[in-house]
């Protein structure tokens, strides 16, 4: 067991995109940062990008798989007494078989709340134990401004939605469940220091998001980090972006 008090963080999905970017951010704050990652060639290809940003460790997690999860929960456990930072980010976002909710495929919807919904919680319950033994834990969910409700009290803002030229159901959600998980969790520890928030990182340049236009994944990840190092006064069961609350 390494009794070090540095902080720790774990950031699902790290190896490429707004996670690889919110573990160099954690790392250059101090942080001892486990990316997570199912493929560990790519893990390791990762952690060889962020060498020099700080102290930057591989675990293999894939969150869709009970046994992987609890393996690197026990890999961590092994090396800390506690996890300060957890940062579910990894997510998809399947193209085949998108549409709107009367065309949408059904195994797309599956799929994108099993790694989106379900792997957030599989995760967080897998490394909760670890949370608690932390004196501020921070639980991030990485979500999207497309998971909100909010819209649907406007009519104009449904035609909009129908009328765009490649309308989405699965991917927004699964990210509303994600949300939803975001406020059931923090009423559940609210009489901890636990903070449990999610995050909207905007429109970014990655695998998932080929617009052009898009920032840098540096640029959505700072609000992940915000939320990983909130002082104790901070927001609880929280939707925010970097300009501050979106709606739910």
């Amino acid at each position: 067991m390494n009794n070090s008090t540095k902080r720790t963080a774990l950031v699902t999905g790290a190896n490429k995109g707004i996670g690889l970017e919110t573990a160099r951010q954690l790392a250059e704050a101090g942080y001892t940062v486990w990316i997570g990652s199912r493929d560990p060639d790519q893990g390791r290809a990762a952690a060889e990008t962020l060498s020099t940003h700080g102290e930057i460790r591989v675990v293999v997690l894939d969150v869709t798989d009970e046994n992987s999860v609890h393996s690197a929960a026990a890999e961590i456990g092994a090396a800390h007494e506690s996890l300060d930072v957890l940062v579910n980010n990894a997510a998809v976002a399947k193209v085949e078989g998108e549409g709107p909710p009367s065309a949408v495929s059904l195994e797309t919807v599956r799929e994108d709340l099993e790694v989106n919904f379900f792997g957030p919680l599989r995760v967080t319950q897998a490394f909760l134990p670890l949370i608690k033994e932390s004196p501020e834990g921070r639980i991030v969910n990485v979500s999207s401004k497309m998971a909100s409700l909010s819209p649907l009290d406007d009519p104009e803002s449904i035609q909009r939605a129908a009328q765009r030229a490649f309308p989405v159901f699965a991917y927004p959600v699964s990210k509303t469940a994600l949300n939803s998980l975001t406020g059931w969790l923090a009423a559940e520890l609210a009489d901890t220091p636990i903070k449990v928030n999610s995050v909207c990182p905007g429109a970014n340049k990655t695998d998932m998001n080929s617009d052009p236009s898009g920032q840098h994944p540096s640029e959505g990840a700072k609000v992940a980090v915000h939320a990983a190092t909130l002082h104790a006064d901070g927001p609880t069961g929280s939707f925010f972006d970097i300009d501050g609350p979106a709606p739910w």
